[in-house]
């Protein structure tokens, strides 16, 4: 969700400029100076994307009656920066398109529009190891559930550092399970998550780093990343369908699972064949590829990364090299 500039407030002695909602939190303006709002990257403020405008992200304010603010009524998506370059950019926009189209969000400007304002963005920040993220709201309206026609969606996108999680990646993570009680939509990558939300939470309270969800006693994903499971060297991961988000690393992996001939199945697995396996791991744009080593408090496998994980682990790196080297 994008800032929510949303009213002027009298304090007792002073008058507050505005209110902005930043990632959830409010944060009161006095006379347009905010630490949050005017973080420096680089030598000067970051710029952000809105509405196909590069601004600074304080001159950035959505509407209060913004439907991706009040319903959540949007779609979104986030792209890993690499050297300068977002990685796998052409897949995610096509995904963000798709979305889109799901919610019957009609986009006026091209794909390839798009995509070049985005590498602008990514240059005028001088992001070269980061992450953008990027949203799609229906646009604003007197807030009720229906909507009329005609309403102008709005786009913003900003870049982001990202620590790449080596330690993760290196050792393993742990993880629990829960209920899979969302939506029967998960295909479409959309800003309601907060179920999402509340079980990473849980998981995060418990000291672990992803929960993994089960419908129907199937394991479908992560709360923000695809499950694998392994099992006598063949992977299996949940196929695509509604019940999941096909992950662009998912895709990825899988594409290179099959250049490198390591044995993959789209096929659910139960939680006992999941806590049963001899390797687990997941992925994610932003977590690449990290093994899961226990779950729910039991060890999977030996305890330790597993080796078709670390070929893939190693695959997935050397893509990313490849791809987004640049000529000397």
């Amino acid at each position: 969700m994008g800032n929510a500039v949303f009213l002027i407030m009298k304090a007792e002695k002073s008058f507050w400029k505005y209110c902005t909602i930043l990632k959830g939190r409010v944060v009161l303006e006095w006379n347009g100076e905010n630490s949050e709002v005017n973080k420096k990257q680089g030598d000067g403020e970051m710029k952000v994307l809105f509405n196909g405008r590069l601004m600074e992200r304080s001159e950035c304010a959505v509407d209060i009656e913004d439907r991706g603010y009040q319903f959540g009524d949007g779609v979104y998506e986030v792209i890993r920066i690499y050297n300068g370059i977002l990685f796998t950019l052409d897949e995610h926009i096509a995904r963000l398109y798709k979305s889109a189209a799901e919610i019957g969000i009609d986009l006026s400007f091209s794909e390839a529009e798009l995509k070049s304002q985005l590498k602008e963005l990514v240059d005028i920040n001088q992001m070269r190891d980061g992450g953008l993220y990027l949203q799609v709201t229906r646009g604003k309206a007197p807030r009720k559930h229906q909507y009329g026609a005609g309403l102008t969606p709005q786009v913003t996108a900003y870049t982001f550092p990202i620590q790449k999680p080596e330690k993760e990646q290196q050792n393993g993570v742990s993880a629990i399970t829960a209920d899979d009680m969302r939506w029967l939509r998960c295909d479409i990558k959309s800003l309601n998550l907060l179920y999402n939300v509340m079980i990473k939470q849980k998981a995060h309270e418990a000291s672990s780093f992803e929960a993994i969800l089960i419908r129907d006693g199937l394991v479908t994903e992560g709360t923000s990343s695809n499950v694998y499971v392994v099992k006598k060297n063949v992977i299996y991961t949940h196929p695509v369908t509604t019940l999941i988000l096909n992950g662009i690393t998912r895709m990825k992996v899988l594409q290179l699972c099959e250049q490198h001939g390591l044995n993959y199945e789209e096929k659910a697995v139960t939680k006992d064949e999941l806590l049963n396996a001899d390797e687990v791991f997941i992925t994610s744009t932003t977590a690449e590829v990290i093994p899961v080593t226990s779950i729910d408090g039991q060890t999977i496998g030996s305890g330790a990364p597993g080796p078709l994980t670390k070929n893939v682990q190693t695959a997935l790196q050397n893509s990313i090299l490849s791809e987004t080297a640049k000529p000397v």
